[in-house]
Parts: C-alpha cells; sequence; structure tokens
C-alpha cells in the first residue's frame, strides 16, 4: 500500500573505471540485488627467490 511497483524497473549497466555494476534478477521476496565486478589495477608477479650473496 505504499505506492511501490511490484517490480523494479531494469537498470542499465553501470560502468567506472575499474569496476562494472550490473543489476540481478529479483529474488521471490522482491529484493533486487546489484553485482559488482572489479577489473584487476594491480599486476601479480610470481614470487621468485633472492639471489643469494
Amino acid at each position: 500500500m505504499s505506492g511501490q511497483p511490484k517490480t523494479r524497473p531494469k537498470v542499465p549497466e553501470g560502468k567506472a573505471r575499474y569496476y562494472v555494476t550490473k543489476q540481478k534478477a529479483a529474488t521471490d521476496t522482491g529484493y533486487v540485488g546489484y553485482e559488482t565486478i572489479w577489473e584487476d589495477f594491480q599486476k601479480e608477479v610470481p614470487y621468485e627467490t633472492p639471489k643469494r650473496p
């Protein structure tokens, strides 16, 4: 009775510099969540043992 619609409108994909936000499907109770996908902004290098003196 609050005047809210039964379904949420489809929200376009949100794009920022390091992440993308997508809308998830609604659950049985009507909850709509959002998924955040992060891009790697640091390069991971495998560890190498240092040279012995």
